[in-house]
This record gives structure tokens, sequence and C-alpha cells, in this order.
């Protein structure tokens, strides 16, 4: 599906609608290793390695992958210092801080939850 440039529109920010703008930023930053990353930058600025290892079990190019994703919908800054060998950083834009607060919250959400989910999973389970 070939998603609609934005024109201001009400229709293109409907997440019900399969053309809009906003269900294709809507499923870029919805996955599990975006939030993650979301979080992880939090307020820091932190190289590949450094966030690679901050996020347990993703592998190198599935955080390439989304950093090139939040990179282009505007959501991280991806800053390479002229150096040798080249040493890049990355932080979050202030949107990506904003949604941020968002992705923080979601994970104090389950935080408080998971006792209550895993419980529900046991007896649904049994």
């Amino acid at each position: 599906m070939v998603t609609k440039q934005f024109t201001g529109a009400p229709d293109e920010a409907d997440l019900r609608r399969a053309d809009s703008l906003a269900r294709e930023i809507f499923a870029d930053v919805a996955n599990k290793w975006a939030l993650l990353i979301i979080e992880a930058l939090g307020e820091r600025t932190l190289r590949f390695g450094e966030l690679r290892n901050e996020v347990d079990g993703i592998s190198h190019k599935m955080l390439t992958q989304n950093l090139r994703m939040l990179e282009r919908n505007g959501l991280a800054d991806r800053r390479v210092h002229p150096t040798v060998p080249p040493r890049v950083e990355y932080s979050l834009t202030e949107p990506g801080r904003a949604l941020r607060e968002t992705v923080h919250t979601m994970c104090d959400w389950t935080h408080r939850y998971l006792g209550h989910i895993e419980a529900s999973r046991g007896r649904f389970d049994a």
C-alpha cells in the first residue's frame, strides 16, 4: 500500500484508515525494538555498541534498521564525528523525547501489572 503525502486533511491522521500516514508512523514506532531503543536512549546520547548493550537480545541488523527508521521519522538524531575510525552517536530529537514519555509510561504500566498479567495467563492456560 502506498501512503499518501500529508496535506493536512483529517483523514491522513486517522489510524483506522489503511492509507493513513498516521498508521504508517504508528506501525513504525509501535514495535518492540523501537520502543526499547527509545526507552534506552532516554535523555542520553549513546554510541551504537552502547545502545546494543542496553537493548538485550537485539541483533546488529535489527538495531541498524530501527535506528534508520527512527532517524527517517525525525525521532532520533545520528551524529557522525570526523575521527578515524568514525564515532557515531545517537540521541532522541524533541519529538523522540516527547514519544519517550509515552514509552516510559508503558514501561511503568508493564512493571505495575506484570504480576496480574502473569496470574491471568496462568488461569487462562489452565
